[in-house]
């Protein structure tokens, strides 16, 4: 049952690369202006991944439910903190891998992934995952890139889109209301752009790296190697260790921590006037490899926890 889970989670990786390539070309062909990428950035991040978030709180509210949210909260917790840990120590004060290496892509890559291998309801066991991982990049990630302190209200954070959408979505969830229909199939178009939008952001990307030097840049490979084995790895440990949690949790986590580097990186780079290119490279390089090294991750996490 591993080595099927592993070939799913390969299909869908390979699809999601096939998205990329049809993004370069669009943006090769001038189908799809450099600055579409923005754009397109803000689809994602006002409209689809809130929609992603919310769907996946409509589970119903049971005793169960509610210690799994408990649970997947504090397991995202100490996963987020150990990436942190491991890539601010491999980094030597670079705030360009401490970052990359540090975030993965949960929400753009993750999401599909999950979805693909188990129930639409699994991005429930990451909703909380998001939500930190978001909050982190935002102040514990802006600070390394302008080299000080972040001061965020508490009205920023109340008022960012992944945080407003998981108020929505624990609303619903904790009150057992359901979404009306109409607004429920139209958070359903709009959470099916998820994927299809981040693979071509990351495709325009490509459009503007040079090639040559981005494959020959050696930190970029250690940067994947954190974000790919290292933290993963750090992850199969504490999640084989805590008792009386579901199997699809722990699957779930562990794919949202086993994530290529983060696009959210390239966007925080260009605001804070940090190496652009060298963000959208670690983007690149990690996503690339993320094909043989999430599957990979997947089917030694078989061997311990089953299916």
């Amino acid at each position: 049952m591993g080595i099927l889970l592993a070939g799913t989670l390969l299909h869908q990786v390979l699809t999601m690369f096939a998205l990329v390539a049809v993004g370069y070309l669009m943006a090769r062909f001038g189908k799809l202006a450099g600055e579409g990428s923005k754009a397109l950035g803000n689809v994602l991040l006002y409209l689809s991944l809130p929609c992603v978030i919310i769907r996946g709180f409509q589970v119903e509210r049971t005793p169960e439910n509610l210690y799994h949210l408990l649970l997947s909260a504090l397991l995202a917790a100490l996963i987020l903190a150990l990436s942190i840990l491991i890539s601010r120590g491999l980094a030597r004060g670079d705030a360009i891998f401490s970052f990359a290496a540090a975030f993965g892509n949960p929400g753009f890559f993750g999401i599909p992934l999950l979805t693909a291998c188990f129930r639409e309801s699994s991005v429930f066991y990451i909703a909380a995952f998001l939500a930190l991982l978001n909050l982190c990049q935002w102040t514990y990630g802006v600070s390394l890139l302008v080299g000080g302190k972040v001061r965020v209200t508490l009205k920023q954070v109340l008022t960012a889109p992944f945080m407003v959408a998981i108020v929505i979505g624990l609303f619903f969830f904790l009150t057992g209301l359901p979404v009306p229909a109409l607004l429920n199939q139209c958070m359903g178009y709009m959470a099916g752009l998820n994927t299809p939008l981040a693979m071509f952001t990351i495709g325009i990307y490509l459009t503007k790296v040079d090639f040559f030097r981005m494959f020959r840049r050696a930190e970029l490979y250690l940067i994947s190697a954190v974000r790919l084995l290292l933290v993963p790895l750090a992850a199969i440990l504490l999640l084989t260790l805590v008792p009386h949690c579901p199997v699809e949790m722990r699957y779930a986590i562990l794919i949202a921590s086993a994530c290529p580097v983060g696009s959210n990186i390239a966007v925080y780079a260009d605001l804070h006037n940090r190496d652009y290119p060298y963000s959208v490279q670690a983007v690149i390089i990690s996503t690339l490899l993320s094909v043989v090294t999430i599957p990979l991750v997947v089917l030694l996490a078989s061997q311990l926890w089953g299916l």
